[in-house]
């Protein structure tokens, strides 16, 4: 089992930071939602931010090497997770920082697999192990983050199924849908699939399987169609599902779905953060890193 989280922090949060009417945050949440970068909000009982609940369930996991993604103006997450570059320690977590610095001519970071490509040129032991990656801003289970680790398929991601998830129906339908075979490998992702489109994705369970970026990657297989992940024509972005999709193009079988049903909270809008307060002040009463 692979030792590796690389948790994707860089992005520039445009969703969390357009103006909206709510009489449920705090003039204090509406500044961090504006200002910080979403896995930084403070959302826990005490203040403090999303990122520590994602880390305290890695280290339940058994991660124990941490590589965060931060954007060039990241400095806060070393306020929170230690001043140094490298090697920080934090409860137990050796916890590390990689850049993603947008290129030049972009007023916007060029996407999650420009983010992860500019990680792995900063760690290039990254390019011959296995490693994890998730978001920030969601709240992955420790058994999901422990499914990815004991995996023996070479890459793989979580398949939640999407009734499970606790969002409007109307959020749900946006979610891209994973096409699995029989033994859930991967076959293909659709991205604003149609309800005419939902009959012929599911698996083998009748369940309608989406992605929430929680991957497991073998890094040395990754690593040139990361490095050559073409543009998203509508996003402008370069996308990890593309990356993952061009990997299995050539490598049939090397990306397992990995079944799940459960919500998983997400910081992606300001209307989120009352209810992820709400989901932490039930679930996670106290932040215990020792247990």
């Amino acid at each position: 089992m692979h030792d590796n989280l690389i948790i994707l922090a860089g992005g520039a949060s445009s969703r969390m930071k357009k103006e909206v009417v709510l009489n449920n945050l705090t003039e204090e949440e509406i500044a961090q939602a504006n200002e910080r970068s979403k896995g930084l909000i403070g959302v826990g009982p005490n203040g403090r931010p999303l990122l520590d609940y994602l880390l305290l369930n890695a280290k339940k996991a058994g991660y124990k090497n941490i590589i965060i993604i931060i954007g060039e103006q990241g400095d806060l997450f070393k306020e929170f997770y230690g001043n140094q570059d490298k090697n920080n320690d934090f409860h137990g977590l050796n916890i590390s920082f990689a850049v993603q610095y947008i290129p030049e001519g972009r007023v916007k970071p060029f996407g999650t697999a420009d983010a992860l490509f500019q990680a792995v040129a900063q760690y290039p032991e990254m390019n011959t192990q296995s490693y994890s990656a998730c978001n920030s801003d969601n709240l992955y289970s420790t058994a999901a983050l422990l499914a990815l680790r004991e995996t023996n398929s070479p890459n793989a991601f979580i398949g939640y199924d999407r009734d499970a998830l606790d969002f409007p129906s109307e959020r749900i339908s946006r979610f891209a849908i994973a096409k699995l075979d029989k033994n859930n490998h991967l076959l293909d992702i659709l991205e604003k699939p149609t309800a005419d489109d939902l009959e012929n994705y599911k698996d083998s369970e009748g369940k309608l399987r989406v992605s929430m970026n929680a991957f497991k990657f073998d890094g040395a297989m990754l690593y040139p169609y990361l490095k050559n992940c073409p543009v998203n024509p509508e996003r402008d972005e370069k996308e990890l599902p593309t990356v993952l999709l061009n990997t299995i193009k050539d490598n049939p079988n090397t990306a397992l779905g990995i079944p799940f049903s459960e919500h998983v909270p997400d910081l992606t809008a300001k209307e989120d953060i009352a209810e992820v307060k709400e989901y932490l002040k039930k679930n996670y009463p106290e932040l215990n890193w020792e247990s």
